[in-house]
């Protein structure tokens, strides 16, 4: 596993760092193990509206103060919710360390969340909404996940309804955090050019004293899948589509083999069979993404692409082609030697990214699964053969399986 260094406090958090000598840069964070998921139905959108309020004043800081205190020296503070986590986190110069811990403690334990700051964000989550449902790109991929997951919490948008963020004040945000809250469950992450003896005493100095809380909330598993087909009609010129189904949660024994073949399929790279055959071969459209996307019970797997109205049913035809070709032909040994170096190459690069490395670090902790050092992924990939992938391709990917969810202009519905 990758090296790093644990200490925990006595109300329960975890401290998980990573020394780095070779950067100026300290690269730090609380991640909760509370996301959208875990709303009730009256509280969807609470988790990212209080991702949101957290910058809006303390108990003793106004918005401004908390906006201008890293800023002023050159810092990054930001935040991001998803279906289950929500990160509050900064980047700073090493000897700006400890304003860093200390801001990200007020921000996250003692938000006031003032009235008057709810109405006024109130209003730029409303617009947010706004944009993406602007773009269609963006908004299909949003609406994909109630495709997928229906009903259940997992299918429903993290920015919530323009009718619920309308209703929420001061006392639901504090309703949600007591009723979520679980010191056991969140972390603070660092990875930097400093001593973990720095790190625990900082930690000590503002973290200590925060009281043990616990949260006797039970998410609720993800298991009716059933595949759709839909087309929806909305206000653009080119058709936008997603392909895909329910996946495998991290800690499934096939998450590795259906990551490396998704990334064969559709990941970043330029010489995906999706882009080869969708964009080089055939020109329909300019960008073709596969990605998936794992949960601590199941997963996400989905197919993203834009195109002509005229021709999106010969790009569903073309794309089904290449995932029948995953499930039907083996990989060739030197078709499968160069998908193993490009997944290799793809995470050397994003290992070189302490942030990324510093986020990670603290989901793997919450989800309890092992963060690994790239030799020893490295040695994974380098075990997995054509004819696993081939069967996780036939368990995975079966035409009759997957759900194809399309946005296509009024004038081509009908």
């Amino acid at each position: 596993m990758i090296e790093y260094e644990m200490y925990t406090l006595p109300n329960g958090i975890r401290v998980a760092h990573k020394e780095i000598t070779h950067t100026k840069v300290v690269h730090c964070g609380f991640v909760l193990d509370i996301g959208s998921r875990d709303e009730k139905k009256h509280q969807h959108g609470i988790a990212h509206f209080w991702e949101h309020m957290a910058f809006k004043g303390t108990k003793k800081r106004k918005a401004f103060h908390i906006l201008n205190r890293l800023d002023s020296v050159g810092g990054e503070l930001n935040a991001y919710t998803t279906k289950e986590k929500i990160c509050f986190y900064a980047s700073v110069l090493d000897r700006h360390f400890e304003s860093a811990v200390e801001l990200l403690t007020d921000i996250t334990f003692d938000s006031v969340f003032p009235e008057k700051q709810i109405e006024r964000e109130r209003d730029v989550i409303l617009e947010e909404m706004a944009m993406y449902h602007d773009s269609p790109e963006d908004a299909i991929q949003d609406d994909f996940d109630e495709v997928v997951f229906g009903e259940h919490p997992l299918g429903m948008n993290i920015l919530g309804t323009r009718e619920s963020i309308r209703q929420f004040h001061r006392e639901d945000f504090k309703t949600f955090i007591r009723e979520n809250l679980d010191t056991q469950k969140m972390v603070f992450s660092c990875v930097g050019n400093i001593p973990m003896k720095k790190v625990v005493k900082m930690v000590d100095k503002y973290l200590k004293d925060i009281p043990l809380q616990q949260s006797n909330r039970a998410r609720l598993p993800f298991s009716a899948y059933q595949p759709k087909r839909m087309r929806v009609t909305r206000t653009l010129t080119q058709a936008q589509c997603a392909i895909g189904r329910d996946a495998y949660p991290v800690q499934h024994h096939n998450s590795l083999p259906f990551f490396m073949l998704t990334n064969l399929l559709g990941g970043p790279g330029m010489n995906t069979r999706l882009n080869l055959s969708l964009r080089e071969k055939y020109a329909l459209v300019y960008s073709v993404d596969a990605e998936y996307q794992s949960y601590t019970d199941t997963g996400l797997f989905s197919i993203y692409f834009g195109t002509e109205p005229r021709r999106l049913d010969k790009a569903i035809r073309y794309i089904m082609k290449e995932i029948g070709r995953l499930r039907d032909i083996p990989l060739g040994s030197m078709q499968l030697h160069r998908t193993q170096e490009q997944l290799m190459g793809q995470l050397a690069m994003s290992s070189e990214n302490n942030q990324h490395t510093m986020l990670t670090m603290a989901r793997s902790i919450l989800d309890e699964f092992e963060m690994e050092s790239l030799e020893s992924i490295y040695q994974k990939i380098g075990k997995i053969n054509a004819q696993n992938l081939q069967q996780v391709a036939q368990e995975m990917l079966q035409e009759d399986d997957l759900s194809v969810f399309s946005f296509v202009p009024e004038l081509a519905s009908s």
